[in-house]
């Protein structure tokens, strides 16, 4: 009777400890351009690993780490780094929030593709976006009114933008303001004089890169920061991981991991 007792107590155990592991569920938000490295990495680390659920959202880097500062996820993407005041208000609330860079980007100047300019200075590029410059005959292209294509200001691209190519300097008042990416390029794509900036991983063949201070937007220029507009990629926890959020930014930096960071269209850091 004892030993029956016994196996059904640990019969149990056992369920209840295989329950617990089918629920372990990871929240991670932010950034729009971070997206595509942590819907993929997620995908693959719940196929190895299946009692785990990520759910993975957009939003922007804004959003993403106003959640980690009011402890509703547990990972906050960024495509850009914390502002002090950010962190002076996360560690009020009790947070410390913790930086792990998962991935290096460039942002990519794009062109309508029947624009003939193919290289701009990044003085160029600040005056386009400041209003200093209005048409892009100025800059020895077509008679042509340029159309300034940005991000919102909720975006961690459009705050690296802004420090990069602007020097903290305000992007003009008719510029046509966008919540993602994909809309900056399908905005770009439609508007022959029109000019933006993506993150590298959402070039696509309808839209013209071009090279800024005569140096291309490459894996290689931007591991080497000679690239003007290159940036690190965050995921942000509070304090120093552990468990399964651990285990899945261990895979996020692993050699798979980073081959999937490749495969999304960003630069790894292997």
């Amino acid at each position: 009777m004892k030993n029956t007792t016994k196996i059904i107590m640990l019969s149990l155990l056992i369920s209840l400890g295989l329950h617990a592991a089918e629920k372990a569920k990871i929240r991670m938000e932010g950034s729009t351009t971070v997206l595509p490295v942590a819907q993929m990495t997620a995908e693959q680390f719940m196929n190895i690993n299946p009692h785990v659920t990520i759910s993975v959202q957009g939003g922007g880097s804004g959003v993403g780490i106003a959640s980690l500062i009011e402890k509703t996820c547990d990972i906050a993407t960024a495509s850009r780094a914390m502002k002090d005041s950010e962190i002076k208000d996360a560690i009020s609330k009790g947070v410390n929030p913790t930086a792990h860079v998962v991935a290096m980007d460039g942002i990519a100047i794009i062109l309508h593709p029947s624009n003939r300019i193919d290289n701009l200075s990044k003085e160029e590029i600040k005056k386009i976006y400041t209003g200093k410059i209005s048409n892009w005959k100025e800059l020895k292209g077509a008679d042509q009114k340029i159309v300034v294509i940005s991000r919102d200001v909720a975006s961690g691209t459009y705050e690296a933008f802004n420090n990069l190519a602007l020097d903290g300097e305000k992007v003009r008042k008719d510029a046509l303001l966008n919540a993602s990416n994909k809309a900056v390029v399908m905005a770009v794509e439609r508007t022959p004089g029109g000019i933006g900036y993506v993150g590298l991983g959402y070039v696509t063949p309808h839209v013209k890169v071009i090279t800024v201070n005569d140096v291309a937007c490459t894996r290689q220029t931007i591991l080497a920061k000679t690239y003007p507009f290159s940036r690190p990629l965050f995921m942000y926890t509070n304090g120093k991981p552990t468990g399964e959020v651990k285990r899945y930014l261990d895979f996020v930096l692993s050699k798979e991991g980073q081959q999937i960071v490749t495969e999304a269209g960003f630069v790894g850091l292997k």
